[in-house]
């Protein structure tokens, strides 16, 4: 089982080749800043199983979850701010290896990437985040299959 540094590197090669094969599939035109956040998108994915330890990942993720939450709080987003609270706590439940290393959590977990958007800003935005939404399922995946879950 590889540590972060393996599961950073197979979510750059699984985000990379996705981006190079939606190109030369003709369903995306590169764009090399929306490249570098589908990127990170992906690199986040292939983080997020193991923040139910303690591990790089998690604090990564932690720090992205405050400044988040602060960003909702200073903009008076508190209903969004609690709801991001409830969801940033969801991984301590559960050990290691438990839910976040499921294939469905692989596909729920970034359900409000796209979800979101449309509450704030409805349906016509959601079709502007499904690559998003599938960047970070594909470092998902790259995650689960470098520790074997898919063997």
């Amino acid at each position: 089982m590889p540590g972060y540094k393996g599961h950073l590197a197979g979510g750059l090669f699984f985000a990379c080749m996705g981006l190079v094969g939606a190109v030369l599939l003709g369903w995306w035109v590169f764009n090399p800043i929306s490249a570098s956040a589908l990127i990170c998108f992906c690199l986040l994915g292939a983080l997020f199983p193991d923040v139910d330890t303690d591990s790089k990942g998690q604090n990564l993720y932690y720090v992205v979850f405050a400044l988040l939450d602060l960003g909702l709080i200073l903009k008076k987003y508190y209903m969004w701010s609690a709801w991001l609270g409830f969801f940033a706590m969801l991984p301590a439940i559960g050990s290691h290896r438990g839910w976040t290393h499921t294939w469905w959590a692989m596909l729920l977990v970034p359900v409000p990437i796209v979800a979101l958007p449309v509450l704030i800003h409805g349906i016509d935005r959601f079709a502007d985040f499904i690559p998003f939404y599938l960047a970070f399922a594909t470092g998902y995946f790259s995650h689960l299959l470098l520790d074997g879950e898919f063997c």
